[in-house]
């Protein structure tokens, strides 16, 4: 399994990033994808994540609203659209993929990919 996160870089405050999420060797079915961040010096925390058997989906609230998740199972990606970046959201974005019963935990994902790093600043 492996998972491969894009789309990261330099944003300034209110501008939008489109992150993605590669999965290979297995197919989205009915997993869920979870997108997690780490900014410096604080711990990791949940930010959205989809069950792709029933395409539900789960923000945290400090990106409700702002950001979208959505799956294209065709290709096997997960996005993660952000919109009007702020920059407390400056940290690196990891997806996981797992079968989770709380989605916004990282303990419950079993595969991780590597980080993608958003800064947004002017």
């Amino acid at each position: 399994v492996q998972l491969q996160a894009s789309g990261g870089g330099l944003v300034q405050p209110g501008g939008s990033l489109r992150l993605s999420c590669a999965a290979r060797r297995f197919s989205l079915g009915n997993n869920a994808i979870g997108w997690f961040r780490q900014a410096p010096g604080k711990e990791r925390e949940g930010v959205s994540a989809i069950k792709n058997f029933d395409d539900s989906t789960f923000y945290a609230n400090s990106v409700k609203g702002r950001f979208t998740i959505s799956a294209d199972k065709s290709e096997n990606t997960v996005y993660l659209q952000m919109n009007n970046l702020k920059p407390e959201d400056t940290a690196v974005y990891y997806c996981a993929a797992g079968f989770p019963t709380l989605p916004l935990l990282d303990y419950e994902y079993e595969y991780w990919g590597q980080g993608t790093l958003v800064t947004v600043s002017s």
